[in-house]
């Protein structure tokens, strides 16, 4: 399995803590990207040629990493979730003021070693099935629960219709 080539933490534009574990020019890449993403909560994969961009935007904080098109997307949402939880841990506090690269002495260890974990370890793949099964029903769930709040809407309405 090809590894997770980079990964990047950054607030809206501006990068915090990056590492690539082989030479490209992933920097410029992932900038055009991040300047694209929109500044709601939301995840995603975006593919280019041979590589898949996934990312996470939390309260416009973006965690992204760059894989080959082989690489599982359930994995590098397990990665990046895991640089989520780790981030802001640890630097919850400074986010929001951070100049660029403030993190990245310290965090681009981080994403290093998480990057070769996630690349490399075959209990993952146990741990992503699971995952990917928990989110998909999640989002039934989720799913479900605005169907039966839009009916309580729907019926709150014509009640009070009918009394008025």
């Amino acid at each position: 399995m090809m590894p997770i080539l980079y990964s990047v933490v950054s607030r809206g534009t501006t990068v915090l803590a990056k590492y690539a574990s082989c030479a490209g020019n992933f920097a410029e890449v992932t900038e055009q990207i991040i300047s694209k993403i929109p500044p709601h909560n939301d995840k995603l994969t975006y593919s280019h040629g041979n590589y898949l961009f996934h990312y996470i935007c939390e309260n416009t904080v973006i965690y992204m990493c760059i894989t080959d098109d082989e690489f599982e997307r359930s994995r590098a949402f397990l990665f990046l979730n895991e640089i989520k939880r780790r981030f802001t841990h640890s630097y919850a506090a400074n986010i929001e003021n951070a100049i660029p690269y403030a993190m990245n002495t310290e965090f681009s260890r981080v994403l290093a070693n998480e990057m070769k974990h996630y690349s490399e370890s075959h209990d993952i793949d146990n741990i992503s099935k699971i995952h990917g099964e928990l989110d998909e029903l999640k989002n039934i769930m989720v799913k479900n629960i605005g169907n039966v709040a839009m009916r309580v809407k729907d019926l709150n309405y014509w009640l009070i219709k009918q009394i008025i």
